[in-house]
């Protein structure tokens, strides 16, 4: 029987040639992860254009500020005459729109000139030396049913600020021939006026008080796209 001589082969260099078993097993993690959603491919990665808000101010015209407040057993009403104020609305995201409203508050009226001149006193709203009521909303969250919104934000009298979270109803957009782009909405709340350092009040021999704290405020508004200025 004859054998064959042995063949020498040459060394190999491990260093040279890496093992690729490494890179193998991170490629199977990725796409594992991209299969499950862990992460996305690289073109998903990128983030998506953000909408422009759209910016409307208010018609004052068909707009109002009203609050209402207990007297003896019923309630008073009362309005601002003197506001304005601009929404800027994401339509894509709602949520994301913002809305602020400054009010002039020696316009208080209530139908008494008497008694509207007494509430622009230091008794109450001080309006020599607190010309305005403003709010600035900073965030906004969707409500319990569809077009009900709960928009949270700062409200200013007296110069003294509190938050404030007022319930708002949208009512819908559209354009109008003849009267551009317009939307309307309902804002609702209540606050509690000694907590903006509004105070007075008379006690009744009877026992309780002339002026109830709680003020509630309604303020149906309609409001106008502006339309931005065209580019230079």
């Amino acid at each position: 029987m004859k054998f064959f001589p042995t063949r020498a082969w040459p060394a190999v260099d491990r260093m040279r040639i890496p093992s690729i078993a490494p890179l193998v097993i991170a490629a199977s993690f990725v796409s594992l992860a991209i299969a499950s959603g862990l992460i996305a491919p690289a073109m998903a990665q990128a983030p998506a254009a953000a909408s422009t808000p759209e910016v409307y101010t208010i018609d004052v015209a068909h707009s109002g500020v009203r609050f209402e407040v207990r007297h003896l057993f019923s309630p008073t009403p009362g309005r601002f005459k003197d506001f304005q104020g601009t929404l800027h609305y994401d339509p894509q995201n709602p949520a994301q729109s913002r809305i602020s409203l400054t009010i002039q508050t020696a316009s208080i009226d209530t139908d008494n000139e008497k008694r509207d001149g007494h509430l622009r006193t230091a008794d109450f709203l001080d309006a020599e030396k607190y010309p305005t009521i403003v709010f600035e909303s900073d965030r906004m969250e969707p409500g319990e049913k569809e077009g009900l919104f709960h928009v949270h934000g700062n409200l200013t009298i007296r110069g003294v600020t509190r938050p404030v979270t007022m319930d708002v109803e949208m009512l819908g957009f559209g354009d109008i021939p003849g009267m551009g782009r317009r939307g309307g909405f309902i804002a609702r709340t209540t606050i509690d006026r000694t907590q903006f350092g509004v105070v007075w009040n008379r006690a009744l021999d009877q026992g309780g008080a002339l002026l109830g704290n709680e003020i509630k405020i309604e303020c149906p508004i309609e409001v106008i796209l502006q339309e931005p200025e065209p580019a230079k």
